[in-house]
């Protein structure tokens, strides 16, 4: 390969997800302005419903192979993300059950959702990309999301009423949304690991960067729906505004709010990511299936502000990287 050749190679890779997002909003600028591509529209609903879950299970697959499962143990900044997560919640739903005619109370149902909203799958990648654990935060990942499981049903309802549903069968349907992408691929690695010891050491020289370029393309798909419902919602701009407010407000907070945490116990990139990136897709289901659809404007924005958060920080530590090898070369 030419040294030219070399050039885009190594801007690609080093761009990857700002091209990822870049070309996820224009996937949704063409779709929406080139009548030309309808018939194509039909494919793309079935790559982001049929096709991204897969991707999804392999990317998590890849990741997971470099879990140890004689690692994963909780530790004491796990119960203060917990902490963070849980108490928020309540107190943000104490405030709407006790004043309903609150000021703003869509923006505080965003704040809510945003809140509970547990882990993202890809924080595992991200974080491993960054020099964190992948261990610790795989490990956050399922306190999250089993603790989002219980909470929801208890805390919504006060919120907005859902009828005669009870809790378990609330408990068990949130179960099916958010364990079988993240629990599934975990016991595939781990099998590998046991079962086939020379697969799983082949994986784990041969494909340590897979899951973050499978995640990238994910990100395209991702982005491009987050756009979509953000702009073709019926919703009045002056909601969608402060909705999107809302979900850059809380992003940067809980990203924030992580690594100060993180750094007491020498954690700051895995409790920064753990509690910062969340599982958008989860929290627009629960928003529909809950909540004033509307409230789903939030967790769309904080989509493309986690990600423009995370781009920024894989940026930084690509420079910092090569610099220090720079200095090694020169030195």
């Amino acid at each position: 390969m030419g040294t030219r050749g070399q050039r885009v190679l190594r801007f690609m890779k080093d761009w990857t997800l700002p091209l990822g997002m870049a070309g996820g909003a224009l996937a949704y600028v063409l779709f929406h302005f080139v009548t030309e591509l309808a018939p194509l529209k039909p494919a793309a609903e079935v790559v982001a419903s049929d096709v991204i879950p897969c991707l999804i299970f392999l990317m998590l697959f890849f990741t997971f192979c470099k879990v140890n499962p004689r690692e994963l143990r909780p530790c004491r900044w796990h119960a203060w993300l917990l902490l963070i997560q849980v108490a928020g919640c309540f107190a943000v739903v104490g405030l709407l059950h006790w004043l309903p005619a609150l000021a703003g109370r869509l923006a505080w149902e965003g704040v809510m959702v945003c809140l509970i909203c547990p882990t993202a799958a890809a924080a595992a990648v991200v974080t491993g990309k960054l020099g964190g654990s992948e261990t610790s935060l795989t490990m956050y990942m399922i306190l999250s999301n089993t603790a989002a499981a219980v909470v929801i049903p208890v805390a919504f309802p006060m919120v907005e009423p859902s009828g005669a549903v009870s809790f378990w069968s609330q408990f068990l349907l949130i179960l099916s949304k958010v364990f079988p992408l993240m629990i599934l691929p975990l016991l595939s690695a781990w099998a590998v690991r046991w079962l086939l010891p020379g697969v799983h050491a082949w994986i784990t020289k041969h494909c340590r960067n897979v899951a973050f370029y499978l995640w990238a393309f994910n990100l395209t798909v991702v982005i491009g729906q987050a756009l979509r419902s953000l702009v073709n919602g019926t919703e009045p701009w002056g909601e969608k505004a402060q909705l999107a407010l809302v979900g850059l407000v809380c992003c940067v907070l809980l990203f924030v709010t992580g690594k100060l945490t993180g750094s007491r116990y020498g954690e700051r990139i895995s409790a920064g990511q753990a509690l910062g990136q969340k599982n958008t897709v989860f929290a627009i289901w629960v928003s529909y299936m809950y909540l004033p659809p509307v409230i789903a404007l939030a967790p769309s924005s904080y989509i493309i502000w986690q990600n423009i958060i995370n781009s920024w920080q894989i940026q930084r530590r690509q420079r910092v990287e090569r610099r220090d090898t720079e200095h090694e070369l020169n030195g």
